[in-house]
């Protein structure tokens, strides 16, 4: 019940603060990675470049990029899609 009211007065929805603060934690993890961005924008290409034979994907809205953690690298991809492909 508690929860139907925060979101109902907005207690659950992000700033505008805190959205822009992510998004520039993932622009510096995005440049302290060893990916330069003429590979990243490969990398990019060819994940469109597969997905499309699959499905019609939203290229304007999609976000790819480098996360990291103490040890590691993840690339996170958010691709919204518009529809499947039917087999041929």
């Amino acid at each position: 019940m508690l929860d139907i009211l925060k979101k109902f007065f907005g207690a659950g929805e992000k700033r505008s603060g805190t959205v822009a603060k992510e998004r520039l934690q993932v622009v510096l993890i995005h440049d302290r990675a060893t990916v330069s961005p003429e590979i990243m924008d490969k990398i990019k290409e060819e994940i469109i470049a597969v997905l499309s034979k699959y499905m019609n994907i939203n290229r304007t809205d999609m976000e790819i990029a480098l996360e990291t953690d103490s040890d590691s690298v993840a690339l996170v991809a958010n691709i919204p899609v518009n529809s499947m492909r039917h087999a041929k």
